[in-house]
């Protein structure tokens, strides 16, 4: 893995190329929005959802980009594929669609693996990101993985597609998504619940429940960005706060009687357990959809 996240090139640098994206759901609907704000042609991006409310929808808030129901030729004429379904729906939504050899194909399933995409599609260019929900306000990070047939020009593509919604960071190996979507991929629903348990806390304590809100989320929001502008390690972070004898202290000591942080970390390892699963499962059945069609 790379020794620290990087800003991807700014948004504007974006080059104009075709995109279509498989399914458009909120990932989807965050990376098409980022492009737009960029000045991206909406007419050169196209959207495949078979769900009609959510087409009306995309229709809606995306004036200009094609939104098909189903897989038609312009999959083939794209440069780049973005693949943005649920992985258990990855086979049935791999079986409608052509062999695009030409086309990069950029992945935000979880536990799919490049092989598999690979055989559904025809391409050996093949990009694998884990992103998550804050992209949608701009503030997400995104592991990315590359196949060796991927080529310096491809990964700039795709650095250029996801800017928008964040950072991003390249890991060396395949199986390094799996442990990047335990941590950050699924980390987001960690802190929110642990904001859950500090506000329930505050309430018990009496404070109002909006107020037990406000400060939980901008107190764990603020600690964030100190972690990232400071440079300095969450432990030293932690201990400039944690006074002897003070009230932090008598937290931090419950949680560790507790065993919270190992908690924590049996968390995680689940998560990526159930990445790994994801992908001998589904990946499984959909490389065999893909063998039936050649």
């Amino acid at each position: 893995m790379s020794s620290s996240p990087h800003q991807t090139p700014a948004p504007s640098s974006a080059p104009r190329r075709r995109i279509a994206f498989i399914g458009g759901g909120n990932m989807a609907s965050a990376l098409i929005g980022g492009l737009l704000r960029s000045g991206h042609d909406a007419a050169s991006l196209a959207v495949v959802e078979p769900y009609a409310p959510q087409r009306d929808k995309l229709c809606q808030d995306f004036p200009g980009v094609a939104v098909v129901a189903q897989a038609d030729s312009r999959l083939g004429e794209a440069d780049l594929v973005v693949w943005a379904v649920k992985p258990q729906m990855f086979g049935e939504a791999a079986a409608p669609v052509q062999a695009s050899e030409a086309s990069l194909h950029l992945s935000v399933m979880a536990g799919i693996r490049c092989e598999t995409i690979s055989q559904a599609t025809g391409s050996a260019r093949v990009v694998r990101a884990m992103p998550n929900t804050p992209a949608l306000i701009g503030q997400g990070i995104a592991g990315l993985f590359a196949s060796a047939a991927v080529s310096a020009a491809d990964r700039q593509l795709v650095e250029a597609v996801l800017a928008p919604t964040g950072r991003s960071l390249w890991v060396a190996a395949e199986a390094d998504l799996d442990a990047v979507t335990a941590l950050s991929g699924s980390g987001p629903a960690y802190f929110f619940y642990m904001v859950e348990a500090m506000m329930a806390a505050g309430v018990e304590l009496g404070l109002p429940a909006e107020q037990a809100r406000e400060l939980a989320l901008a107190t764990c929001g603020g600690a964030a960005a100190l972690g990232l502008q400071s440079g300095e390690s969450p432990t030293l972070l932690r201990e400039r706060v944690t006074s002897k004898g003070g009230t932090t202290h008598a937290a931090i000591s419950s949680m560790e009687a507790e065993g919270v942080g190992a908690a924590i970390q049996r968390a995680v390892k689940a998560a990526q357990r159930r990445a790994v699963e994801l992908g001998d499962e589904f990946g499984a059945a959909a490389g065999g959809t893909a063998a039936g069609q050649s």
